[in-house]
C-alpha cells in the first residue's frame, strides 16, 4: 500500500513510539463527472485505498484498464449498510453535500466524513484519505526490553 509508512519516533528511554499512516480501506466516489470520478481515482489509487463508486459509474469503470478496473468496486446502492466505506469524496454543490450528509445520517454503521470539491476541481486533500496511528510500549517495566514481559 503505497500510504503505508511507519516511523520509530524518539522518545524517553523506556518507552517505544511508533507512528504510522495508513489509508483507509474503501472510500465512497460520487460525482456527476467521469472527469471528477477520474480525479478522485487518482487521489484514492495514490494512498492505497479502493474506490466504490455508484451502478451509474459502471460504464467508466468498463472502460479503465483491467489493472485499474481491480480497484474500483461498484455499489448498486451505496447507502445499503452492507456496503462499507471509511471515506466519501464528493464533487458537487453544497446542495449536494447536504443531500448526501443527510444520507449518511440515516444510514446505520459508523459516522462517515465527506470531503466536498467543486465540479472540475483537483486539489483532493490526500490526508483526509488516511489514518493516522501511534503505539507507544513501555519497556522501562522489563528493563529496556518488553519482550521480557511475556516471559511466563
Amino acid at each position: 500500500m503505497p500510504a503505508s509508512r511507519t516511523r520509530t519516533l524518539p522518545g524517553p528511554t523506556g518507552e517505544r513510539n511508533v507512528y504510522r499512516i495508513a489509508p483507509r480501506a474503501h472510500v465512497m466516489c460520487l460525482a456527476s463527472r467521469d472527469e471528477d470520478r477520474l480525479v478522485q481515482l487518482a487521489a484514492t489509487l495514490a494512498v492505497g485505498s479502493q474506490a466504490i463508486w455508484p451502478l451509474d459509474a459502471a460504464p467508466l469503470r468498463d472502460a479503465l484498464p483491467i489493472d485499474v478496473q481491480a480497484h474500483v468496486a461498484i455499489a448498486g446502492d451505496w447507502l445499503n449498510p452492507s456496503v462499507r466505506f471509511d471515506a466519501v469524496l464528493l464533487h458537487g454543490s453544497l446542495d449536494v453535500l447536504t443531500r448526501v450528509q443527510a444520507q449518511l445520517a440515516e444510514r446505520a454503521g459508523p459516522i462517515v466524513t465527506v470531503e466536498r470539491l467543486d465540479p472540475g476541481d483537483t486539489a483532493i486533500a490526500l490526508e483526509r484519505l488516511v489514518i493516522e496511528r501511534v503505539v507507544t510500549t513501555n519497556t522501562a517495566a522489563a528493563g529496556g526490553n518488553a519482550s521480557l514481559m511475556s516471559i511466563g
